[in-house]
């Protein structure tokens, strides 16, 4: 039986914006079905900006330029789902190399181009939280009811 962790694993998740949409891809595996910008879990000894480069490199192809920290999200209703606590720092970047493509066809089932102000549905918390702070020009929004 797996122990489940003492404290929150440190998630990014990267806005890369292309004119007036951003680029999502739909997930496969954990929270299947759910559309999120590209991501991952940030590796000891990387800065932000670099596990935010790799990842997106890893998932999309995509070579980003000057990825910059726009936000942080504490995703309990993630936790309350399904058990696992993120916390993550979100990038932004309209500066980027190549088209996507599904790089890991095993963890997305693809990637298009969508209207920030219209999320597709399902959507990955920490990603809708995101999307929100760069639309409203904030760092951080507390969930409603909490401390």
């Amino acid at each position: 039986m797996s122990q489940k962790p003492e404290h929150p694993a440190v998630g990014l998740g990267v806005i890369i914006q292309r004119g007036e949409e951003i680029l999502l891809g739909q997930r496969k595996g954990w929270q299947g079905g759910f559309y999120s910008i590209p991501g991952g879990l940030l590796e000891v000894g990387e800065s932000f900006e670099e596990g935010a480069i790799r990842e997106v490199r890893e998932e999309t192809g995509l070579e980003l330029i000057d990825p910059r920290v726009i936000a942080v999200t504490n995703n309990l209703e993630t936790f309350r789902r399904t058990g696992r606590h993120h916390v993550s720092v979100i990038l932004y970047t309209q500066r980027f190399r190549g088209e996507p493509g599904v790089m890991e066809p095993d963890k997305c089932a693809g990637w298009g181009w969508y209207d920030p102000r219209q999320l597709p549905e399902p959507h990955f918390e920490a990603s809708r939280r995101g999307v929100a702070c760069l639309l409203r020009g904030n760092f951080y929004e507390r969930e409603s009811g909490e401390g």
